[in-house]
């Protein structure tokens, strides 16, 4: 019995061979997609039309058509933002971080948190553009010279560090997405039985050709993006926190916010995953890829990042009270007991006590509660954004301007409206883009395939 504790779980079930993998992968590029698939993609598209327009009527009518007044001058526009951003942040730590502890298990993930990533991106990138007001001086966050009419930039503005953090994360992500996936559309190219088809994952290969000195080059290139790539799931997130923890308002201005945004943001992506993944697998026919370890292990990573989430908001506690600045305490006791002690007391219960119950093995393998653990962690991801935000301004030193912010039915279009683009992006690229890293699982067959791993008991007795 010795030996057969000492040997993991398969990550790869059901005997797969080589080709079975290709098969399983190609198969639905190459065939008509499953009818869930245009069942999901049609909703999703309605959705993201929607919120297209929201956000058209937003840019014709002006900022007034959201909820915000005197007070509460930044509420669900910065709330979605940091949320996408965060939901972004797992992909570059499953894809990156994973790849230098060189973690099997980040294999059959990877490529589904990468898109996930680049979407969840290109989502938040709308807000601080939206929220800019004049979307049409748009270009005057970037550094033009003076001859544009426009002097510099300030580089004081919080707006013009998150454009530097978006564009910094989004190019570095968008290139270790691209470039694993062009063995696997070589794969597909090889594969595909329609000429247009065969054209076109050609051109997206690059004329691979698989040979021992592109492998070489393909690992080197992987090992410097994901170098790259690691530090900046800390900076970007640090530098969005820093939109509030330098300012002087109480609440705000924590020195604890950047690592606290960067657990938080990792809490949110990873159960952003698991609410794709969980789906993914079904319709895609992917259980022999994507199992019950795989779950259990990004349940770990939730539970452990969670925590620290909930020792962070138990330090900020302890710290306001602590620091003797009646102020600050004040906005910590308003946040629990003011007006809008539901939306703290939803962000605590989602984010601190929720994540415990997967301390027990048999919550954390279970496929249903992990889906709905995944959807409620994400609320509370968004309430605590809203929580910083808007209770630290609604009352503020003078109790005459006290207000609170009701969200207008513009503010609810356009959040909604991004998810619906997300997922529709999402959806598109689980249709046309092998959604499993093909040659990366592979990689793996030999170590962690059932069959092999049979063998490899076998061998122990």
């Amino acid at each position: 019995m010795h030996a057969e504790a000492a040997i993991r779980e398969p990550l790869i079930l059901g005997h797969k061979t080589y080709a079975d993998i290709t098969n399983d992968i190609v198969g639905p590029i190459d065939n008509k997609a499953p009818r869930g698939w245009y069942i999901l993609i049609s909703i999703a598209a309605l959705i993201a039309a929607y919120g297209t327009g929201c956000i058209l009527y937003l840019i014709s009518k002006g900022i007034g058509t959201w909820g915000l007044n005197k007070t509460v001058d930044w509420a669900w526009d910065i709330t979605n933002f940091v949320w996408w951003v965060g939901i972004g942040h797992a992909g570059t730590l499953i894809s990156a971080v994973l790849l230098l502890f060189r973690q099997k298990w980040r294999m059959a993930i990877n490529r589904s948190a990468e898109a996930m990533t680049i979407f969840a991106v290109i989502m938040a990138a709308t807000f601080p553009g939206i929220h800019m007001g004049r979307i049409w001086m748009a270009y005057w966050v970037f550094p033009l010279p003076n001859q544009f009419g426009s002097l510099w930039v300030n580089f004081n503005s919080p707006l013009l560090w998150d454009v530097f953090a978006i564009s910094t994360y989004f190019s570095v992500s968008l290139v270790f997405w691209y470039i694993g996936l062009i063995p696997d559309f070589a794969t597909i190219r090889d594969k595909v039985t329609r000429p247009v088809m065969k054209k076109v994952y050609g051109v997206l290969s690059f004329g691979w050709t698989g040979n021992a000195k592109a492998w070489t080059r393909f690992e080197e290139v992987s090992l410097v993006l994901a170098g790259i790539a690691t530090p900046l799931v800390f900076s970007v997130h640090s530098v969005v926190s820093f939109d509030f923890a330098t300012s002087v308002i109480p609440g705000w201005h924590t020195t604890i916010f950047p690592p606290y945004f960067v657990s938080g943001a990792v809490f949110s992506g990873f159960a952003m995953v698991q609410t794709l993944l969980l789906v993914m697998r079904k319709v895609m026919r992917l259980e022999a890829y994507i199992t019950k370890k795989h779950i259990e292990y990004m349940n770990i990573v939730i539970i452990v990042t969670g925590s620290i989430v909930g020792v962070a908001y138990i330090t900020e506690l302890f710290i306001s009270w602590y620091s003797g600045v009646e102020y600050e305490s004040y906005a910590f006791i308003n946040r629990a007991t003011g007006p809008y002690f539901w939306a703290y007391w939803s962000m605590m219960t989602c984010n601190v006590i929720s994540p415990q119950l997967f301390w027990f093995k048999k919550l954390r393998t279970n496929l249903g509660f992990t889906f709905f653990m995944s959807i409620v962690v994400n609320i509370g991801m968004w309430f605590e954004r809203f929580v910083i935000i808007v209770t630290s301004l609604h009352r503020d030193y003078l109790p005459s301007s006290w207000t609170m912010f009701h969200p207008t039915w513009v503010d609810v279009g356009v959040f909604l409206g991004t998810i619906g683009i997300f997922f529709t992006l999402y959806l598109l690229f689980a249709r046309f883009f092998p959604v499993l890293a093909l040659n990366e699982v592979k990689s793996i067959l030999k170590g962690s395939g059932e069959s092999y791993k049979q063998q490899a008991a076998h061998h122990h007795h």
